[in-house]
């Protein structure tokens, strides 16, 4: 099976010839050279268990050296509670697929159902999905639900995170359509800017709040404009802020798109992740993947249908604006437990000790000689600040098991959750202290 290939070669060179193409690598003509392995991956010989147990057990405990954690940009350290951890490991849980047969499957399309309801009371949006993969696709599928015939422009913020802005810019080339980036200015969206760029062909404008530099937009002001000029309004959002910040809809979003990491998984290298996207109920048809409602049977008992799952990536391919079909059911059944092991003041805690914690970090920072903030404005629970030497201050952190900010243009973008205690920041302020001193 490990060099298992359903067709044949002489299949596969008139499949070739079909496209106009002499070789296989010609099908890879639009990826960049340098990024091509001309002689294959360097792979090792195999190992034994044993071999292998230690190997695996060595490399995760360079994990382990970090016992306080100051950076975000995209994956938080938010304390889990035990059952979050446990209850997805159940077997029925962790090796369920796809609910096709609904009769089949109501335990599993409830467990979506629920998550479905937590996040459109979380974004107060109407309909909400569970097939999405993380963050930064679904901002893509929410530009790409957005765009018709008539309008095919995408505006991003430059205050966005560069993932989701790179993410969004590879689904516009790959779709033929165009995004365009709206500057910035004192690390927000331009606002000034936006007015000028909201031309007859721009279907949508993304925006994230708070922002990759943390900073809190005009959230109302960004809706108003871009209705105004006819187009949608897609907001990228931070569940746990949710509890505390106005939701989507009070923004005026008509989709609102976050990363669910925060809402009970662990921080990892690629994931598991979790992309949220929920919709009103004017664009529900639009919304990509499947949708779990709630019904009853013939006996009148409640049942769990898949109420939009027979969609055009299905049926009409070529009308689709998505060929999203996978199944996110354990990310999303992890994201729901944590909902409602926390319940909502359980969040609202979670979300009020990040921002003081942050405030607090960044104020004993500031007092620094030679540390100041780089932007001025309301944050939630992470900020951007002018660093002396910030490679000696990151490294004087990592050797105290300190994982440090992020190193950002002009400065550092630091982070703080409610799992930090107060003795873990006064740590990291007198390490950066001493180095600047």
């Amino acid at each position: 099976m490990g060099s298992y290939v359903p067709s044949t070669l002489a299949e596969r060179q008139e499949m070739l010839k079909a496209l106009g193409l002499k070789n296989e690598m010609e099908l890879y003509a639009g990826v960049p050279q340098s990024m091509i392995l001309k002689n294959g991956p360097d792979i090792p010989e195999g190992m034994s268990e044993l071999e292998v147990g230690r190997k695996v057990t060595a490399m995760a405990e360079k994990n382990l050296r970090f016992h306080t954690v100051l950076r975000g940009a995209g994956s938080y350290d938010h304390y889990i509670p035990s059952i979050v951890k446990y209850i997805p490991a159940k077997e029925e849980f962790l090796t369920a697929y796809t609910p096709y047969q609904a009769e089949l499957s109501q335990g599993l399309l409830q467990s979506i159902f629920e998550y479905q309801t937590m996040i459109c009371q979380l974004t107060e949006m109407d309909v909400s999905n569970a097939s999405v993969y993380d963050g930064a696709t679904a901002a893509a599928e929410a530009a790409a639900m957005c765009r018709d015939r008539k309008r095919t422009v995408t505006l991003v913020s430059a205050a966005a995170n560069p993932d989701v802005i790179n993410t969004v810019r590879t689904y516009c080339y790959a779709s033929g359509n165009e995004m365009r980036i709206i500057p910035m200015k004192d690390g927000k969206t331009d606002t000034s800017a936006l007015k000028e760029m909201l031309t007859p062909d721009v279907a949508s404008v993304y925006i994230q709040q708070p922002n990759f530099f943390g900073l809190l937009e005009d959230a109302e002001e960004i809706g108003k404009q871009t209705h105004e000029a006819g187009a949608m309004y897609v907001m990228g959002c931070n569940p746990i802020s949710l509890a505390i910040l106005k939701s989507p809809r009070e923004c005026g979003a008509d989709v609102a798109v976050a990363e669910g990491q925060p809402l009970g998984m662990p921080m990892g290298f690629g994931g598991p992740y979790l992309g949220i996207m929920a919709t009103t109920t004017k664009y529900m048809r639009k919304l990509p993947g499947r949708i779990v409602g709630e019904t009853v049977d013939s006996k009148g008992n409640t049942a769990y249908v898949l109420s939009l799952e027979a969609r055009e990536q299905h049926i009409r391919r070529e009308k689709a604006s998505s060929n999203i079909c996978s199944n996110e059911a354990l990310c999303a059944l992890t994201a729901s437990i944590y909902m409602a092991a926390m319940g909502p003041k359980g969040m609202q805690e979670a979300a009020s000790q990040c921002h003081a914690k942050a405030h607090y970090l960044a104020k004993e920072l500031c007092k620094i000689p030679g540390v100041s903030m780089l932007y001025n404005g309301e944050f939630f629970h992470e900020f951007v600040t002018v660093m002396p030497k910030a490679e000696q201050v990151l490294k004087a952190l990592e050797d105290k098991g300190i994982l440090g900010g992020l190193p950002v243009e002009k400065g550092i973008l630091w982070c703080a959750t409610e799992k930090v205690s107060k003795a873990q920041l006064d740590q990291a302020v007198a390490i950066v202290k001493e180095v600047l001193a």
